[in-house]
């Protein structure tokens, strides 16, 4: 069946056929849809889990942690300061080895207050021990917390995931959305039945208590890695099957235009649409550039990456997020996995836009694709990072901060 429907309704979809049991939660703009949707179907008899608002997000991620541990199947939803007040649990419900499904609606950060998105919500929490998808469309929102699930609750990972998709531009965005039939769902995803040691009144025992061996500790911290590693590998099974079972791929890895490319964007999430339509424009003028969107980032498909970007010309990373003082979050985590490659791109540039929403223009990424060129041909040394920002946008920024004090003069 297809149907239009928002990112959000999408979100809810997915947890809708995998059958969830349990769904603590807290609201927040710009992911509140989604939990409203699930409370409707359970008040109307369409879901049979247990729907629980918590006071916080913090109080949200302890109850999912901790109703996963009993072997229920669970499903929870936030969004940029959201998952910042969570953030002590995340690293428990890893440390726990909880399989829970947690959409992040990625919104900006305050301050100042924003509603519209970029990345450092999710990307703050890449080292937490949850594995991370990204999602360009509505269609990859369903598709991702399935497979999430799939891979989560496999005995040789039992981590929690993150599903990530933009605020605004694909949480209220409606598409066109290929709903699997639910029998088709129940062979891809079976019923969770976990065989890790999880917590039975039969069986009392003790998780994440404290530990004064250090080398118990780093064994614990060594097994999380471990299971991340593992995780490369049953995404290519899980993945295979997908494809099998629902006629869709959803690679680690998306390659656009990439078969003759001397020249190659790497980004993610939903501006990828406008990455793909920018590169579209500039073949019609001849020049040979491909994209690569990052689907899966945490574990880090560097293989899958480097595959696509062996030989190269020049690669540009735009990274819809910053880091302060060290500039793109993405572009950082790729020029390092590359590093040791020897057929890697001749070029890596560094490119920051979209930050709280900001539209990144065709003309911006023809500039992007040009100013790598032009580095590797003048074999001169990148400016890292440049940030997409231009003196219209300096103007219109200092009129709006003149305004926000008074009209009095005051300088960017």
């Amino acid at each position: 069946m297809k149907k239009l429907m928002t990112g959000n309704e999408a979100a809810a979809w997915g947890a809708r056929l995998a059958e969830v049991d349990y769904i603590p939660n807290f609201p927040i703009t710009p992911q509140t849809e989604i939990i409203e949707t699930l409370s409707r179907w359970i008040r109307e008899g369409k879901m049979k889990a247990i729907f629980r608002t918590m006071d916080s997000e913090h109080s949200m991620v302890t109850a999912a942690g901790s109703a996963s541990a009993t072997g229920a199947r669970v499903f929870t939803a936030t969004s940029s300061q959201g998952l910042l007040y969570a953030f002590e649990m995340l690293y428990n419900l890893s440390g726990w080895r909880t399989p829970v499904v947690m959409v992040n609606v990625s919104r900006g950060l305050s301050a100042p207050i924003t509603l519209e998105p970029d990345h450092n919500d999710v990307l703050s929490a890449r080292d937490s021990g949850f594995l991370q998808i990204h999602c360009e469309t509505a269609q990859e929102i369903l598709d991702s917390i399935l497979m999430a699930y799939r891979i989560s609750e496999d005995k040789r990972v039992m981590l929690p995931t993150i599903v990530n998709f933009d605020g605004f531009y694909l949480s209220f965005t409606r598409e066109v959305v290929e709903i699997p039939e639910l029998e088709d769902v129940r062979k891809f995803l079976p019923e969770y039945n976990p065989t890790h040691a999880f917590f039975k009144a039969s069986k009392p025992l003790a998780q994440g208590t404290p530990v004064l061996n250090s080398s118990l500790y780093s064994y614990f911290r060594y097994q999380v890695h471990k299971a991340m590693e593992n995780a490369l590998e049953v995404y290519k099974e899980a993945k295979e099957e997908f494809d099998r079972t629902f006629g869709r791929p959803v690679d680690e890895v998306e390659p656009y235009m990439m078969d003759d490319a001397d020249y190659a964007i790497l980004m993610t999430n939903s501006f990828s649409t406008k990455g793909k339509k920018a590169v579209m424009k500039m073949r019609e003028k001849k020049i040979n550039v491909g994209l690569v969107k990052l689907r899966l980032f945490r574990p880090f498909p560097t293989k899958e990456v480097a595959k696509l970007v062996k030989g190269l010309k020049g690669l540009a990373i735009v990274d819809q997020n910053i880091s302060p003082g060290k500039g793109g979050v993405i572009y950082s985590e790729v020029s390092s996995e590359l590093y040791n490659y020897r057929e890697k791109p001749k070029v890596i540039t560094s490119f920051i836009g979209g930050l709280g929403g900001k539209n990144i223009s065709e003309s911006e990424f023809e500039f992007i694709v040009n100013y790598t060129r032009k580095v590797y041909e003048e074999r001169t040394e990148p400016k890292i990072p440049i940030l997409l920002f231009t003196e219209e946008d300096k103007k219109t920024a200092k009129m709006l901060i003149d305004i926000a004090h008074g009209g009095e003069k005051n300088e960017v």
